[in-house]
């Protein structure tokens, strides 16, 4: 397995705990109190879910607080019961509390959504079923829009004149794909390259640690396409699935998505920001199921037309990489053009994954429209529905959450420098979809 090492090496992991304090809460004024009431509530959530993740192994997504902590988590494990009992105790208290301070409102908020979306999480391990549309309220706080599938066959139809032929759309559109497959020995070149041109320009607007790294690994098996595992201390490892090619225009996608502005910059910024800066411990685990997936998404999705806007992402491709992976790049407009549309149909995704699991489809039809809807083999499509069997109501952040964020970001400004720093303040101003859309 190559790795492919970026920027500076990491050293040691620094963040700090908020310190105890030390008079009785009697003798505290009101916000004093309330503030260590947070501290002690955020203290108990990091420690249930680091439970939790030993029921629900996608639960956490990071951990990089004390080792302590997640040695106690396997040591002194609760049963699922009391554990759902404890969060539920953990999530009434919260809702009790209403601290006055604009900073402890922040916070307050953010950590009772994560505990809402954990004892949604916990009460599914213990059998509780929810809806679809369940699920996308209580855990990403978002309301779901209706689909309409004879939208989505409009945008089929356009497509077909783009790539005409006989037979059966997708595998046309399958196999006109397969002549922008990279070779093999190119990958890692180019994957390099497509990061490298991702940092430099999310450089010009947001400033990172000097020792932050991008670590770039490839592994198979996998129902995900790429994966960012943030390690802490400024550090990501950054996942490529190679159990399909990769397309030459997924380098850029997946550059910016895993790393440059997208998880590796957001996760930097919450543990500088949030967990070290503000001392806030709560951030010390990233929750894979919690309402700041959605921003994590829809961020990460966002920030490739961020930096690369209106033509420059197929111009870029076009002069650098296509020749690097000694392809015709007098066809990059042609793929260009069929991506546009293909982005229309994004929100597919969600649409068939809330019919499959909200029992309205059975897997083959579910496995049938993701081949049709996001024209692919049959193979690559019953891999996109093991991914829906496994995150669920997931799927609803890269298009939708990308929706959400797109629209929030073009109301704080029109020009370049606007949005990059409305994008910067987002990614931890602890806002979630329902902030966003009012």
């Amino acid at each position: 397995m190559k790795k492919i090492k970026f920027h500076a090496i990491v050293l040691g992991t620094t963040f700090m705990l908020v310190s105890a304090l030390s008079l009785s809460s009697e003798m505290l004024p009101n916000e004093d109190r309330a503030a260590e009431k947070l501290n002690e509530a955020a203290e108990t959530y990091v420690k249930l879910g680091l439970e939790l993740g030993e029921y629900d192994t996608d639960y956490v997504d990071a951990y990089i607080g004390p080792k302590q902590w997640k040695h106690d988590a396997k040591k002194n494990l609760r049963s699922k019961q009391k554990l759902a009992k404890d969060i539920a105790a953990l999530l009434k208290e919260l809702k009790n509390l209403s601290p006055s301070n604009k900073e402890l409102i922040t916070r307050h908020k953010a950590l009772f959504r994560n505990v809402r979306a954990m004892d949604v999480r916990i009460r599914m391990v213990n059998g509780e079923k929810f809806s679809f549309a369940e699920e996308a309220r209580l855990i990403y706080d978002v309301t779901l829009p209706k689909y309409d599938f004879t939208e989505f066959d409009k945008v089929l139809d356009e497509i077909d004149k783009l790539i005409p032929g006989d037979g059966d759309l997708a595998s046309r559109v399958d196999a006109f794909r397969e002549t922008f497959i990279i070779p093999e020995k190119q990958v890692n070149a180019i994957f390099e390259r497509a990061i490298e041109e991702c940092r430099q320009r999310s450089a010009k607007y947001i400033q990172l640690p000097d020792n932050e790294s991008l670590t770039l690994e490839y592994v198979t098996n996998k129902s995900w396409s790429a994966y960012n595992s943030y390690q802490g201390n400024n550090n990501s490892l950054a996942q490529m699935n190679l159990d399909f090619p990769i397309k030459i225009d997924k380098a850029v996608d997946l550059g910016c998505h895993e790393g440059y502005p997208g998880h590796h910059v957001w996760n930097v910024l919450v543990e500088t920001n949030l967990l070290n800066k503000n001392g806030w411990i709560e951030f010390s685990i990233y929750p894979l199921f919690s309402p700041y997936a959605l921003i994590g998404e829809g961020s990460a999705n966002y920030g490739v037309e961020l930096a690369f806007p209106d033509e420059e992402k197929v111009n870029f491709e076009s002069d650098v990489l296509y020749p690097m992976a000694s392809l015709d790049s007098a066809k990059a407009e042609s793929l260009n053009k069929l991506n546009k549309l293909t982005t229309k149909l994004s929100h597919v995704r969600t649409a068939t994954a809330q019919l499959y699991l909200d029992g309205k489809i059975t897997r083959e039809q579910a496995i049938e429209q993701r081949r049709i809807y996001g024209l692919m083999s049959k193979e690559e499509a019953e891999m996109k529905v093991r991914f829906i069997e496994q995150y669920r109501s997931y799927v609803l952040n890269y298009n939708l959450g990308k929706d959400i964020v797109s629209e929030y970001i073009n109301k704080q400004g029109d020009t370049p420098d606007a949005r990059w720093r409305a994008f910067e303040r987002m990614l931890t101003e602890l806002s979630t979809a329902s902030d966003m859309q009012n």
